[in-house]
């Protein structure tokens, strides 16, 4: 009998990424993952019934993926216009100086920033993408300048705010 495997690097901190080696998952696995993804309130023994296995192996299978970081944590998807986070902007940061004691300032503070959802490090012309919600733009414009301006080595910014929102999904699978 023939299996087929895929190799997924996990989603972890670089320095977690090398001293974790990837992880094999098969076509059960890869099924499990598609439905937790749709539906993380699903029982086991309805990912069971769905993938065809028992209910024990899938559990199995599913504390694997969680104890091995496949499966990193089950969370709700919060509309944020209902939650009064109507105003999406992607904001670019270049620092002014480049080396790990900047960049390294920059990335503590900014993960202290509720208002920052997302985090990136970019190629390119800037050093950093943020994605940041506010109720108002009166709001954003209060943490642009008295919060995330004030973070030492900001070189340059740009601010590009989401008109509309075309496509929004955390399924990966």
């Amino acid at each position: 009998m023939c299996h087929l495997f895929f190799c997924v690097s996990l989603n972890m901190p670089k320095k977690e990424q090398h001293e974790t080696p990837d992880f094999l998952v098969d076509r059960k696995d890869l099924e499990i993952l598609r439905l937790v993804q749709q539906d993380a309130k699903l029982s086991v023994r309805e990912i069971a019934k769905r993938i065809h296995l028992s209910p024990t192996p899938t559990h199995e299978r599913i504390k694997r993926l969680e104890q091995q970081g496949v499966i990193r944590e089950y969370v709700a998807i919060v509309d944020r216009r209902k939650v009064n986070k109507g105003i999406m902007v992607l904001c670019m940061v270049a620092l002014s100086v480049h080396n790990k004691k900047s960049a390294g300032n920059f990335i503590n503070e900014v993960i202290k920033l509720p208002e920052v959802i997302e985090f990136y490090n970019i190629s390119g012309d800037f050093d950093f993408m943020l994605k940041i919600v506010s109720s108002s733009m009166d709001d954003f414009h209060d943490f642009f300048v008295n919060r995330l301006s004030e973070i030492e080595g900001i070189g340059q910014t740009k601010s590009i705010f989401v008109m509309n929102t075309m496509k929004e999904s955390h399924q990966l699978l």
